[in-house]
């Protein structure tokens, strides 16, 4: 399988017989069983499911921080497959956001420098500028120097966001992103959310268990047991950067 896979550039997310199981005495749970999956660039994306489903698991694979036990996993046309764990490092680095509901601030760093981190892995001279302009983004330009103890729960989500952001990332990748917010505050960090994913034209996959918050994306897809059970693209839905835009 090559690296790289010209006919499937212009997807940013092919999963292909994406399965995961994890070993036990029994002989084995199986968590994902033959998902097939292929998603647009600049798409929006909300995934869906009962507890145990195995939403998060799928996300975690593509974003290159589980490794499948079996099936084919491309993002922006690169082969998860075929990257050691140092590639596939750098890749993650360089292309994808992450957003998870636990926020995953470091506590003895202030705002400024949560959001500067990436940058300075990805070897940007101008870590801290565009940290600031991040995070005067989305609200925050009088908390750089806040720490993470310092801030409300909206104002930490917004620092998580403005550090997934900061590296303008290909893919956005969220996890019950309002699961720890009011129900105000979620609606303002989610109002955020998607129009800094319209502005930069990023693809964005979100699990919510939030029928309203699901239904702002322009494509849902559910999952049960492991597998793909609705699809509002198969489904007939229109769905895609343009459904996006029009929503």
């Amino acid at each position: 399988m090559p690296d790289v896979n010209p006919e499937t550039a212009n997807s940013m997310i092919e999963l292909q017989d994406l399965r995961l199981t994890y070993a036990n005495a029994a002989g084995g749970v199986e968590v994902l069983r033959g998902i097939d999956l292929s998603v647009g660039a600049g798409e929006t994306l909300s995934i869906v499911g009962p507890s145990g489903s195995g939403k998060s698991s799928m996300m975690m694979i593509v974003a290159g921080l589980e490794r499948a036990t079996a099936g084919a996993v491309r993002i922006a046309g690169r082969n998860f497959n075929g990257l050691d764990e140092d590639r596939l490092a750098e890749f993650r680095r360089d292309n994808i956001g992450i957003v998870f509901q636990d926020f995953h601030l470091i506590p003895t760093m202030t705002a400024l420098e949560n959001v500067a981190v990436p940058l300075e892995f990805a070897g940007r001279g101008d870590a801290f500028e565009r940290a600031a302009e991040a995070l005067a983004q989305v609200g925050l330009a009088e908390r750089t120097t806040h720490y993470p103890a310092q801030l409300s729960g909206g104002e930490q989500q917004r620092v998580a966001r403005a550090r997934a952001f900061a590296v303008k990332p290909k893919l956005l990748l969220t996890d019950e992103p309002t699961g720890n917010l009011d129900g105000e505050t979620g609606g303002k960090v989610i109002d955020l959310l998607f129009d800094l994913q319209r502005d930069a034209g990023t693809t964005l996959m979100l699990i919510t268990h939030d029928p309203a918050l699901a239904a702002r994306c322009a494509r849902q897809v559910k999952l049960v047991d492991g597998r793909i059970v609705g699809d509002s693209a198969r489904d007939g839905a229109e769905s895609g950067p343009r459904a996006a835009a029009a929503g």
